[in-house]
C-alpha cells in the first residue's frame, strides 16, 4: 500500500475520540506507510494532535455557523483525494462528510442515516455479543478496519489499547503541582446524573482516601460547582478546569488509584493504563464502555435492579425516583479496591 491516504471521522464526544485512538494504532501497525488523517469536532483535538501516527487533524467547529463550516470542511477534505474513509460516527452530518469526501472506498456503521451510500457498511449493536461475550467499543471500531482492509487480522482486546501522547508542556504542568505520593485522583462528575455516583458516596470515599494519601479532584470547569458540593476541604486538591485533557491523563497515570463513573475520564485512564476503579450506576458494562486498564476494578450494584439499565446514556434524574443503582453501592466495596 504505497502513498495511500486514509481519513478517520469521529465527531462525537471526547470519550469516543479517546476510544478511536485505538483504531489509529491498530491500522498503523499493519500499514505503517499509510497516511492517516483524523476529523473531529472542535474541543476534542488535544487527544489526537500529538499522536505521531496522525498526519493532519481536521476540526469541525460546530459552535459558529454549524452548516456553513461543515460544507467548507467538506470542500477542503475533497481536495485531499482520500483513498479510504472510515466513519465511526453514526449520525447524519458525519455520513454527509463520508459520502461527499470523494474517497474511493468508504465504510461506516449501518445505523448511519447515509450508510446506503457507503461502499461498505457493517452492523452496529449495543450490546454486541459474540459467543456470550460483550464487545468493547474499541472492538466494534476495529471491525471497520477489518472489513476495509482484509489483510488486517482480528486481535484480542488486550491488543486494542487506546493511546495519548504528551508533550513537554503537559509534563511541566504536572511537575509544577509538586505532588506528594501516594495520591489518588477522582473524576466524580458526569454529563448524565444517573451515571454519576451520588455526592454523599464520594464524600465517604474521600474521607477514607485522605487517611492514605493526597486526594485530587479533576473535571471540566462546569464540574467545579458539583465538586465543591462534595468537599471544600483545603486538604483536597480541586483541579477542575485547571488541567487540559492530556494533563489530566498524565496526572491519572501516576496515581495510586483513579476513581470514575462510566464517563470520558474513565477512557483517559484506559489510555494511560492507570490503576482504575470504575463505578457503574444506571448503565452496564455490556454496552461496551468498560475500563481497559490492566489493573481495573468494576463496581456495580449486585444483584442488579430490574430497572437496570434504564437507558443507553443515562438520564437527568432517576426514572423510578429512588436512584438505588447508585445509592445502594456500598462505599466500603469501593474502598476495598485501593489495595
Amino acid at each position: 500500500m504505497n502513498s495511500k491516504k486514509l481519513l478517520i471521522i469521529q465527531t462525537a464526544f471526547i470519550g469516543d475520540v479517546i476510544l478511536a485512538s485505538s483504531l489509529i494504532e491498530y491500522i498503523k501497525k499493519s500499514y505503517p506507510e499509510l497516511t492517516i488523517d483524523f476529523l473531529l469536532r472542535h474541543g476534542n483535538e488535544s487527544i489526537i494532535e500529538t499522536n505521531p501516527s496522525i498526519n493532519h487533524v481536521w476540526i469541525w467547529d460546530k459552535r459558529h455557523s454549524k452548516f456553513k463550516s461543515l460544507f467548507k470542511l467538506i470542500s477542503q477534505v475533497r481536495k485531499e483525494k482520500y483513498d479510504y474513509v472510515i466513519n465511526i460516527q453514526r449520525f447524519f452530518n458525519s455520513g454527509l462528510l463520508t459520502v461527499l469526501a470523494g474517497a474511493k472506498t468508504t465504510i461506516g456503521f449501518h445505523s448511519n442515516p447515509l450508510s446506503l451510500f457507503f461502499k461498505l457498511k457493517i452492523t452496529h449493536k449495543i450490546p454486541h455479543l459474540i459467543n456470550g461475550t460483550s464487545l468493547h467499543e474499541v472492538q466494534r471500531n476495529a471491525l471497520l478496519a477489518q472489513h476495509m482492509f482484509p489483510e488486517i487480522k482480528e486481535v484480542p482486546l488486550s491488543q486494542l489499547k487506546c493511546s495519548i501522547y504528551f508533550n513537554q508542556e503537559d509534563k511541566k504542568k504536572i511537575e509544577e503541582l509538586n505532588l506528594k505520593t501516594p495520591y489518588f485522583v477522582i473524576a466524580p462528575a458526569s454529563v448524565w446524573y444517573t451515571k454519576q455516583w451520588h455526592l454523599s458516596k464520594w464524600k465517604e470515599l474521600i474521607l477514607e482516601l485522605k487517611k492514605r494519601g493526597t486526594v485530587i479532584l479533576i473535571g471540566a470547569p462546569t464540574d467545579l460547582e458539583f465538586t465543591q458540593q462534595i468537599t471544600r476541604d483545603e486538604d483536597v486538591m480541586n483541579l477542575c478546569g485547571r488541567l487540559t485533557l492530556r494533563q489530566s491523563a498524565l496526572l491519572i497515570k501516576s496515581a495510586k488509584r483513579f476513581f470514575a463513573n462510566d464517563s470520558a475520564p474513565l477512557h483517559l485512564a484506559s489510555a494511560v493504563n492507570a490503576n482504575t476503579t470504575a463505578i457503574f450506576c444506571s448503565t452496564v458494562p455490556e454496552f461496551g464502555y468498560f475500563p481497559l486498564s490492566d489493573n481495573n476494578k468494576l463496581i456495580q450494584l449486585t444483584p442488579r435492579l430490574e430497572c437496570m439499565p434504564c437507558g443507553l446514556h443515562g438520564h437527568n434524574s432517576c426514572p423510578k425516583g429512588h436512584f438505588k443503582c447508585a445509592m445502594d453501592i456500598n462505599t466500603q466495596t469501593v474502598i476495598d479496591t485501593i489495595d
